[in-house]
């Protein structure tokens, strides 16, 4: 794969929540400017912001009220280009989150469609013919007889890319004039934020956009299409999927998914299935990564090296620390655990995907009522944690718009800088040790030595060999001791004669002779 998604190392930034500038108690753009220096220096080359378009902030962003305008808490469009274009400066990237498949209720597009009038966007929205049709949907809403389809959240109606196979009168194939509008006005948005700086854009819902596609063949030709469009303009802009099936994303047009939470139990399986930890997740068990050692990492893998194969070299995996909908990977885990799932992000195949504070550990604040649509995910999306001031650095404000963590022992950023062995800096490791080791890149080979506890393997490429061995348990393990020529980083590993004793929450990542 020769683009530079296969050399990245994410850092995904909930927007609102990362640094205040202007004391109103949300993160703005500027605050995003004013943090290039740190999130640089920690090794990190492509960011990826949380949708920062104009909004009803009824779902955290993801409800948008215009297209082509940043949100005025956040700052201007100038704020924007000037934030691409400092990105770009450090030869760092930039993704954007494109919520393709919904808009607000509150969207100039709906508030024309919902009238009774006919007009240019009566059907820019998915509608029934009337309002005791039933069937999924909002009813009662507008003046028009009619039931719209919502996306998610009731506020959140569905756009109209057309149905595969219509079942209704009111379901229009995706040939309609009005559907292709809508697909056209996709393109246009796409082209607006390609100029002002944009490298790659993060679809939210991608599969969801064409209705009843039993085969996925429509939905797969709408993506090439637009894949096709980005690369006439620019070869180097990306596209990356909300799916969670990586495989199919990839062959849909994409050029890398994640493997997440609410699709698979296999990323579940690794850090959030023990069911003390797991509080939004539907899958119940035991994680490998605990330190019960009741996991089992073929949870993971089987499914993962299936995709995995399957890919080859056309996209990548993203494996992600956490995002804005799920607990925070430092929930009821300490230090010494974070490196370990750290170490296992940055030297899988895939590239990591690394969530604002997760670099230094941050806490899932549980019990907090839910703000802009957070429900049970708003205790995953409280303010950074620069320093020991106010508000935690984030803010000078004496009401930011969600809490910071205030409790005794809380990490922040200039504590954990201060500290040789904190996550902070072993993340700093981890990031330049892959971007100057093609070896750990996001599609070399990987060699699987033992999968169990401990999870022992080898990353490969040009003859050089990196190997990895971790034991996430608080149980000792053992494993025959390989000729290693340069350890980079260990903890809790002993050698015994000819035998690595890999102690409670431990690991070793070396060279190997080969």
């Amino acid at each position: 794969m020769n683009n530079w998604l296969n050399s990245a190392i994410v850092y995904e930034i909930y927007p609102q929540s990362f640094n205040d500038t202007n004391g109103d108690g949300i993160g703005d753009l500027r605050g995003i400017i004013e943090k290039l220096d740190y999130i640089e220096s920690m090794g990190f080359n492509v960011i990826w912001l949380n949708p920062i378009n104009e909004s009803s902030f009824r779902d955290g962003g993801y409800d948008i009220t215009d297209y082509y305008k940043v949100d005025p808490r956040y700052g201007t469009n100038e704020d924007y280009r000037e934030l691409c274009n400092a990105v770009h400066a450090r030869g760092m990237h930039i993704i954007f989150d494109l919520v393709a498949g919904h808009t607000s209720i509150d969207h100039p597009w709906f508030i024309e469609s919902s009238k009774v009038e006919k007009n240019e966007y009566s059907n820019r929205y998915i509608w029934t013919e009337n309002v005791c049709e039933g069937g999924p949907g909002v009813s009662g809403y507008a003046q028009r007889d009619g039931v719209y389809i919502q996306n998610y959240y009731w506020c959140q109606p569905a756009l109209n890319y057309g149905y595969a196979h219509p079942q209704a009168p009111w379901q229009l194939p995706v040939t309609h004039p009005d559907c292709v509008a809508t697909k056209e006005e996709l393109k246009k948005i796409i082209y607006f934020w390609m100029d002002m700086g944009v490298d790659a854009f993060r679809v939210d819902l991608a599969p969801t956009l064409i209705k009843n596609d039993f085969d996925g063949s429509f939905t797969k030709a709408f993506w090439h299409e637009i894949r096709s469009c980005i690369e006439a303009k620019n070869p180097e802009c990306l596209l990356i999927s909300e799916w969670g099936k990586p495989a199919l994303a990839i062959d849909t047009g994409f050029h890398g998914d994640f493997l997440l939470h609410c699709c698979h139990p296999a990323y579940t399986s690794l850090f959030r299935h023990e069911a003390g930890r797991n509080v939004i997740s539907q899958y119940i068990g035991h994680s490998y990564f605990d330190q019960d050692g009741k996991g089992n990492i073929n949870d993971f893998l089987d499914h993962f090296l299936e995709q995995y194969e399957q890919i080859g070299e056309r996209g990548v995996i993203g494996l992600i620390s956490g995002n804005h909908d799920i607990p925070r990977i430092g929930y009821r885990r300490t230090q010494e655990e974070m490196k370990l799932v750290m170490l296992f992000l940055f030297t899988m195949p895939g590239v990591p995907f690394v969530y604002y504070g997760d670099e230094i550990g941050m806490d899932y604040m549980e019990g907090l009522p839910s703000k802009e649509g957070g429900y049970i995910r708003t205790g995953s999306r409280t303010p950074m944690q620069w320093n020991d001031e106010k508000n935690r650095g984030f803010s000078t404000s004496d009401t930011p718009y969600l809490p910071t963590d205030e409790r005794e022992g809380a990490p922040t950023v200039s504590s954990q800088l201060a500290d040789d062995n904190s996550l902070l800096l072993f993340v700093k490791k981890l990031a330049m040790l892959r971007k100057e080791n093609p070896e750990l890149s996001g599609v070399s080979d990987l060699n699987i030595l033992m999968p169990g506890y401990p999870f022992v393997y080898e990353r490969t490429v040009n003859g050089k060999t990196f190997f990895i061995a971790m034991n996430p348990s608080k149980y000792t393990h053992y494993y025959d001791m390989p000729e290693l020529k340069n350890v980079i980083a260990s903890q809790h590993v002993e050698r015994d004669g000819k035998h690595l004793v890999l102690n409670g929450v431990s690991f070793i990542i070396a060279e190997k002779h080969v």
